[in-house]
Formats: C-alpha cells, structure tokens, sequence
C-alpha cells in the first residue's frame, strides 16, 4: 500500500540560479512505509472515527435456494371424470371460493345416457330379486333344477353390481342417483370445490370442451403457506429441525423474513443432489405468492468474536490492513498500518483473526473511504 499522503514539493527554477523552493504538506518518512501522519483538519474532514475491537455475534450459515409453497393437500388440481362443454365458469383468478363452492358446470349427452342406463338396471333389480327368490323356493323344495336357480342368482347379483356401480358413477359426477330413480333427468353436471382457497389458474371459457384428462383450473389454499428450499448434499448433514432461517424474495422485496426448519427430506435427488427442507414460517403479515423464487439462509450455530466495523478493514490485493493509532500529537494523530486477517463476516462486521495485540488499540473504525483513491487500488470492505 502507498503511503496515504505524499510529499508534495514544487520549486521553480530560474536560469539566473534562483534557489529551489518547497513546499511540504504532509510528510510520511520514505524509510517507514507503514506510518501515516494525519491532521486534526483531514481527521474531521474525512469524518474519521477511532474506536476498538469489540465482541459481536457471528452465525454459521448455510445459503440455499427455494420458493414459496404450500402443502399438497392444500393445494387442487380441478378436473372431470366425464367429458363435457362449458355452459358456466363464473371464477377469475385471484377469487376466493369456500370448500363445496360451484366453480364450473359442464353438459354432454353422455351424462344422459349415464343416467337413462342406470334407470333402466335399476328398474330391472325388482324383477329379478323376485325371480332370484322364486328360483331359490323352488329349488329348496326341489321342484326345479338347481341350474335354473344358479342362473337366476347369477342374474340378479350381476345386475345389482351394474347398478350400485353406475350409482357411484353418478355420485362422483354429483348427480344424485335417487333423483334419477324419481325421473329428474339432467343434462350438465356440476363440479364444486373440493378445499377452501384462492384460484390461481383458470384454464377454461364458456363453450369449450374438456377432456378427463384436462386440468380445469387450481385452487391454493395459503393459509399454510411455507418455505421449500434446496440444500446441497455436502450441507444437508448440518440441517436440524428447529434452526432458524432468514430469507429475502429478491424479485419483490429487501425486506429480510424468518422461518424455522420444521422438516429435512430423507432423500437426495438423483439429478441436483439436493435434499428438500421444509420450513415454516413466522407470524407475519404478508403477502407472499405460491412460487415466488426465496434466498435464504439456515443458521446453524452462533458464537461471539472480536470484530471491526467493515468500513474499518481496508483491502489492499490478497491482504487486508486496519490502522492503529500510535500516537497524537497537538497536529494530529500517527497511524501504522497492520495486515490482519479475517473470518466470518456479517452485513457490518468483519471477524478480525488473531486480535490478542489488538484489543485494547485505537483503530480507525469510520473514514477510509480515502484510501479509495490510492494508486494501488487499496478499498474499504
């Protein structure tokens, strides 16, 4: 590092022999590089501070990434198990919507033919429950074979099993199988909300044709909202449940967040070589999405050591220096500047290694920011 100040000298000469004139500013001895002189004026002009070592709190962390989530049962896929055209889907996304809450209706002629299939096995279950307890008499009195009465068993059961299948059928469309028996035959089916929650996708219009096989919208509950993060397989044996965690949605927002590691996944995916971790979040008001991308990190332990201020470390190539007060003086104050190095660091503190000779030094803690325009690129952290 350069000295901070220079010897400034400016002389003029004459070709009639004028003697050479200097002009010295601030001196710093070409023989001791490491000593900086200082004026009361470039003190307070800088708005330099001295202070000392103090003890401050370091965490170790782990830095993951993951998203907002919820669980999988707060969460709904909502599809049909018949096929059918849109006549009404009165929900946009955002909207809010109870568990058991209309979310589309659909009509197809197959819901008919359902119906119309059902009535008629079922309208044949008393003729054949009679002809099944005939069959069975006769047989017991051994007036008729006994293939005539397995035939008629086998009859009745197959079509009483076709019903009460075809009844499940129509309860699983929402149609209501005794309503079908009374004649109310209908051509629409509805499909109702199956949690409390928010949409959050709507894939359907009027008029359009769903498939099984189409995801008519989603629903998400947040209520349970939590954090799902990704911990690499090196770090996942240093993760319990119970650490806090600190994460920021740098898309959104600076705001700092907290949550506590509630679960640790017990398998590595073959592909990342990541763990799940599943946290939970703290009461707070917000305002957090399903999927928003998070930073964060796991706190693991925490310990006290002696710190610097970070403005207080200047770092000068692959080394790091501080300056310690030798003495003042009534002009001003001498400085010498020490290599430290440095451990663990937080937003505004810097773990200075090795401090046993340091701790009782004056240091400057505030004002390097000078050194910035040293010619060796010297910069404050």
């Amino acid at each position: 590092m350069k000295n901070l100040y220079i010897i400034l000298i400016s002389g003029l000469l004459t070709a009639c022999g004028n003697t050479e004139t200097t002009e010295q500013i601030t001196e710093t001895s070409a023989t001791h590089t490491d000593e900086i002189q200082i004026t009361n004026a470039q003190f307070k002009s800088e708005g330099m501070e001295l202070g000392t070592l103090s003890e401050h709190a370091f965490d170790e962390t782990v830095r993951v990434n993951g998203m907002i989530d919820v669980p999988p049962h707060n969460k709904s896929r909502i599809t049909t198990y018949m096929g059918g055209y849109v006549t009404k889907t009165p929900l946009l996304v955002g909207d809010r919507v109870k568990k058991g809450q209309l979310l589309v209706t659909l009509e197809n002629t197959e819901y008919v033919e359902l119906q119309q299939e059902y009535l008629q096995v079922s309208e044949q279950l008393d003729f054949l429950k009679n002809e099944y307890t005939r069959q069975k008499t006769l047989f017991d009195e051994k007036i008729t074979s006994e293939k005539n009465y397995l035939k008629a068993e086998s009859t009745y059961k197959s079509s009483l099993a076709h019903a009460n299948g075809l009844a499940k059928k129509l309860e699983m469309l929402n149609l209501n199988p005794k309503a079908v028996l009374d004649g109310r035959i209908t051509t629409t089916i509805n499909i109702y909300a199956p949690i409390e929650g928010s949409v959050t996708r709507v894939n359907v219009s009027n008029g359009m044709f769903v498939s099984a096989s189409d995801e008519i919208m989603e629903l998400v509950d947040v209520d349970h909202i939590h954090l799902e993060l990704s911990v690499f397989e090196k770090d996942i044996m240093k993760i319990k449940k119970g650490q806090k965690i600190t994460f920021t949605i740098p898309e959104a927002s600076d705001k700092v967040y907290t949550a506590d590691v509630h679960l640790v996944g017990t398998t590595i995916d073959e592909t990342s070589r990541r763990v799940k971790v599943h946290g939970h979040l703290n009461n707070e008001e917000t305002n957090f999405i399903v999927g928003m991308f998070v930073e964060a990190d796991i706190h693991l332990n925490q310990a006290t050591a002696w710190a610097l201020p970070e403005e207080a470390v200047i770092e000068s190539g692959n080394q790091n220096y501080i300056l310690v007060l030798d003495k003042q003086t009534q002009d001003g104050y001498i400085f010498h500047k020490k290599e430290v190095a440095i451990g663990k660091q937080t937003e505004n503190y810097l773990q200075i290694l090795h401090p046993e000779k340091l701790t009782k030094s004056n240091i400057i803690i505030k004002g390097t920011s000078m050194l910035l325009n040293e010619a060796e690129g010297g910069h404050s952290h």
